[in-house]
């Protein structure tokens, strides 16, 4: 059965951009990393199909399937 969702932490582990946990927990709550055009501090907040995330001029759509 697919997830629901995925964490954000999560998220930027699976693209690359940390190799951790805590390193992209630091990432997310320095304030740099939007949700669907707001920026997002909670490292664990639930992504869902179509969400999109923004890091570093990067875009990413949010696919689950």
């Amino acid at each position: 059965m697919a997830e629901d969702y995925i964490e954000l932490n999560a998220f930027l582990k699976l693209k690359g951009f940390a190799g951790t946990g805590g390193q992209a927990k630091l990432i997310i709550r320095s304030g740099v990393v939007k949700v669907n055009g707001q920026v997002e501090t909670r490292n664990k907040k639930k992504l869902i199909s179509g969400d999109v995330v923004e890091y570093q001029e990067n875009k990413f759509t949010v696919s689950l399937n």
